[in-house]
């Protein structure tokens, strides 16, 4: 068995290892019996209604970020691309704010999720508009990084003009980012648009390995770049996309992940992949864990757990690229 799959059967078992955990742990711990008198056990209702959403949109969520940070990373040649970098997240918040300043998100919740990719596919499509046909890497890039900060600018402004304070508080709440409270209505909602666009993202791995060699060398192996771009923006935009529609700004993930893995797949873009995703999902759910036990009399929201990891690990690595380039 070669080491690649052993690597992916370990990740695997984590997975399942920590979402058992997940389905237990919490304010309230859920015993392994309980699940065999579920017909009697009051607990079995927070098993079944909290517990198991929240464990499957943290698999999916964290699969997700975790394989778009590894996309985003081989497509670009940057060790610090994440998500973010396309800016589609942000205008998927932009989206999910604005339902929140018109006070929509209430009456109708369907409705944030809605605006929330309604805002990452006007953000592909702008996107690729700005990179233009024959753009490169640099032009993609600086596209999403226009795209990011007028999304950012967006929400500034819809939070510094919230109609009301508790309007704000729950702008404010949602863009922290967390796995509480969410349904299975959440699930059914984010899990098509999270399995097509990873999808389309694992379908790039010959490409990305070819982008190592540069640009001219990819096109030499008989890459088609421009289609490379848009399956890679559209990959993200509907991932990454639906994982903010349903949890919020949850960052770092994309960009620790690919840097843990690496190590253990070599330096092939294409092999990062589908390790990525099974990483990011261990990650998130054990960070979901961590908050929920987290003795506080409200619940750490999940995006400030994932800033108070990445903000260190993003500082340890600037410095270890500063050694290696000094």
């Amino acid at each position: 068995m070669s080491k690649r799959l052993l690597l992916l059967g370990g990740l695997a078992l984590l997975v399942l290892l920590l979402s058992g955990l997940s389905l237990t742990a919490g304010r309230v711990w859920v015993p392994w019996s309980a699940w065999s008198q579920a017909a009697h056990d009051p607990r079995w209702a927070i098993i079944f209604e909290l517990r198991v959403p929240r464990t499957i949109l943290a698999v999916a969520v964290g699969a997700a970020l975790g394989l778009s940070g590894a996309a985003m990373q081989g497509y670009t040649r940057n060790p610090l691309a994440d998500p973010g970098v396309l800016g589609v997240s942000s205008m998927a918040a932009l989206g999910a704010v604005l339902t929140m300043y018109l006070s929509l998100s209430l009456s109708t919740p369907w409705l944030l999720f809605t605006a929330a990719m309604i805002g990452a596919v006007v953000g592909v499509a702008v996107m690729l508009i700005l990179a233009g046909g024959t753009g490169g890497t640099i032009t993609f890039i600086l596209a999403g990084v226009i795209l990011n900060t007028v999304a950012s600018a967006g929400v500034a402004l819809a939070l510094s003009l919230a109609p009301s304070p508790w309007a704000a508080q729950e702008i404010i709440n949602w863009l922290l980012g967390s796995l509480a409270d969410r349904s299975a209505d959440d699930v059914w909602r984010a899990l098509p648009f999270i399995a097509v666009g990873s999808g389309l993202m694992l379908l790039l791995g010959r490409a990305l390995n070819a982008l190592t060699l540069g640009e001219t060398g990819a096109k030499a192996l008989g890459i088609d770049l421009n289609l490379t771009r848009v399956l890679l923006a559209v990959g993200v935009g509907l991932a990454s996309g639906a994982s903010v529609a349903v949890t919020g700004m949850i960052g770092f993930v994309g960009l620790i992940v690919p840097h843990l893995m690496r190590p253990l797949v070599g330096h092939q873009p294409g092999a990062l992949l589908a390790p990525s995703a099974f990483a990011g999902a261990a990650l998130v759910l054990a960070a979901d864990i961590v908050v929920r036990l987290t003795p506080s009399a409200a619940e750490v929201r999940l995006g400030v757990a994932m800033a108070a990891v990445g903000g260190p690990f993003f500082l340890a690595l600037l410095i270890s690229m500063r050694r290696r380039l000094a």
